[in-house]
């Protein structure tokens, strides 16, 4: 049990506090949240089906197969959907900025990061996770994975950096907005545009795109590039497999930016 006089507990206990009064006020209307958590994920479920209906018409996308595709779009999908669940508020900053409030938040002696995340949080993205929970290991189990350490330790590592990826995108485009007027259907073009793109395979990208969510936004690194990795399988021109294990340094790249 840890320490209620540590440093780390201290420093967390307001933020915890202001979730927990978030979560039991979603709690507390019980059909509102059933609602949204079905809602969530249908939508979840219709964008999956999306991927089925392509295979309808063909055995291949972009050299992969469907349990394959599964992998992809369930790295994806999870990593977004924990992303937008601890990050996702921070498109309210717009709001914000606009109401001209956000000098409430600069106020408290705590950081603006901080607080903005904490500001509210949606459970029913916990819906959106599960779905993509569900494709990832239905492609797991259904693909030739050749299963060792080395598997495991990228399955884990490109799962943590592709949350890494798409908060730091949201943290983006929150912090562009200082400089844009009315500029958050711009970068949202970017930021879920990118989950689009990174559910899909790359090897469909043509070149501008791949320069553009390959490595200026790397949504690449979140699920194909990892995916083919794990799988043996060869990448594209200017995508190799091997670059699979650099998905920690494109985290650090879009945190960077």
């Amino acid at each position: 049990m840890a320490d209620p006089t540590s440093p780390l507990v201290t420093l967390t206990r307001p933020y915890r506090a202001v979730l927990s009064s978030r979560i039991r006020s979603q709690r507390s209307y019980r059909a509102n949240f059933t609602i949204d958590l079905v809602s969530s994920l249908l939508v979840g479920i219709v964008e999956l089906a999306e991927v089925g209906v392509l295979f309808l018409n063909v055995d291949r996308l972009g050299g992969l197969e469907f349990t394959q595709i599964l992998i992809v779009f369930g790295l994806a999908d999870l990593a977004f959907s924990v992303a937008d669940l601890a990050f996702g508020h921070c498109d309210n900053l717009p709001t914000y900025l606009r109401a001209g409030t956000l000098d409430v938040f600069y106020l408290r002696p705590q950081p603006l990061l901080l607080q903005l995340i904490t500001s509210d949080i949606s459970l029913r993205r916990l819906a959106r996770a599960m779905v993509g929970l569900a494709s990832l290991v239905t492609g797991l189990v259904l693909a030739d994975v050749d299963w060792s350490f080395a598997a495991v330790a990228l399955l884990l590592v490109s799962a943590l950096s592709g949350i890494a990826t798409f908060a730091a995108m949201f943290v983006w485009a929150a912090g562009a907005q200082f400089f844009l007027i009315d500029g958050a259907e711009a970068t949202n073009a970017f930021v879920y545009g990118g989950r689009y793109a990174a559910s899909q395979p790359a090897s469909v990208w043509n070149r501008p795109l791949k320069v553009v969510f390959g490595f200026f936004f790397p949504m690449a690194f979140t699920a194909y590039l990892p995916t083919v990795t794990l799988l043996g399988l060869p990448g594209t021109d200017l995508m190799p497999s091997w670059l699979g294990w650099c998905a920690p340094l494109a985290a650090i790249f879009t945190w960077a930016m």
